[in-house]
This record gives C-alpha cells, structure tokens and sequence, in this order.
C-alpha cells in the first residue's frame, strides 16, 4: 500500500545522517501515532532552529547571538580547535576547561577537494594575533585529516610565539570526539603534548 504522502515523510527523516529505511518509517509512523499538536511542536522547532540558530562570529559554534556565550565569557589565552560544532559540546564535558573554542568547519582534505583556504584557518590565526593568545590545543579528530590540519596550522602559528599542544593519548586513533566520554577527554587534555 503506497501512501504519497507517508512515504514523502519517511523519505524526509531518511535524509537524516545514520537513518536508514527502516528507522525512517519508524519516525514517520510515530509523528502518525502522535497528537497533530505534538507533529505541530516537533515541525515548529524545525523551523525555529533553522531560523535563530547561526554561526557565531567569533569562533564558528551555533549561537543564537551574534557572539556567544562562551567567546563573551571565557578566557581567551587558550584556544581548542575543534573541527565541528558537535566536538564542543563533547569538549565542554571537561569541566576544567577554561578557554574558548574555535571550530574549523572540516579538516583540510585532497580527497575532499577540501583544501587550507575552505575551512576557518584564517579566522583561526586572526583570534590569536587579536588576543594575544598563549596556547592553542588541536583537539581535531585523531585521523589523518586531523593530524594533517593540525601539523599545517602548528607550522602557520610557529611565527606567533604560540604554544601548539595536541591531544594526547585517551582518544583512539580512527575514533571521533563526540563518542568520546568524559574521562578519556579529561586525559587526553592534561597530557596534551607540543606539536
């Protein structure tokens, strides 16, 4: 039995990263079973985030400002650069983490097509330069992207007088931030090691 519309939804939520049919057609079926206030809520919170969410313009995470929370609030002698959005929120899980982040929007990568000059580099070294920042921590993933961006972006701070640090062991080779829990962030922060 084909409905246009139930597959439309369906084809929708498998548009989602990691969804596949199956799941698709369980997110459908229950936005169906729901009231057409919940379904309303859910679509309007859609349109809402995609409306007031941007980038900050300080150092690339969501915000709903113009300047986030974080750049307003935090100390600015110590950047963690991150490749995206959701590595903050994973870095964040460490508490003593005082600093501000700076997310790149993706890992410099040929096999992307995706080179120094498509991710926030410049703004990277820009923040350094304006506020006399001490230490940057590459805390990109542990792959040969992150490693890659990380060297290329120690080298560019070389001149700066800017300590590089990248994180230590505690976060596997191969695996991504997000998944990462909260011990193994803390040890891989305090035994960062110069790069």
């Amino acid at each position: 039995m084909y409905i246009e519309s139930l597959e439309k939804l369906i084809n929708s939520f498998r548009k989602l990263p990691g969804v596949g049919y199956k799941t698709a057609q369980r997110y459908a079926y229950s936005i169906l079973n729901s009231s057409k206030e919940n379904a309303k809520e859910f679509a309007d919170n859609i349109i809402n985030a995609k409306e007031n969410i941007k980038f900050c313009a300080e150092c690339g995470n969501f915000s709903e400002t113009e300047i986030c929370d974080n750049c307003l609030k935090k100390n600015k002698d110590i950047i963690c650069v991150v490749k995206e959005p959701k590595d903050v929120v994973a870095m964040e899980k460490v508490k003593s983490f005082d600093g501000v982040f700076h997310v790149l929007h993706g890992t410099i990568s040929p096999l992307e097509n995706r080179g120094p000059n498509d991710i926030r580099i410049k703004e990277l070294l820009q923040r350094v330069q304006k506020y006399n920042t001490k230490e940057v921590i590459m805390a990109t993933n542990p792959d040969v992207e992150g490693d890659a961006t990380a060297m290329y972006i120690s080298r560019l701070l070389e001149p700066l007088n800017v300590k590089v640090t990248r994180l230590a062991q505690g976060v596997s080779m191969g695996s991504e931030l997000e998944f990462a829990d909260e011990i193994t962030l803390t040890r891989a922060l305090e035994s960062r090691i110069k790069i």
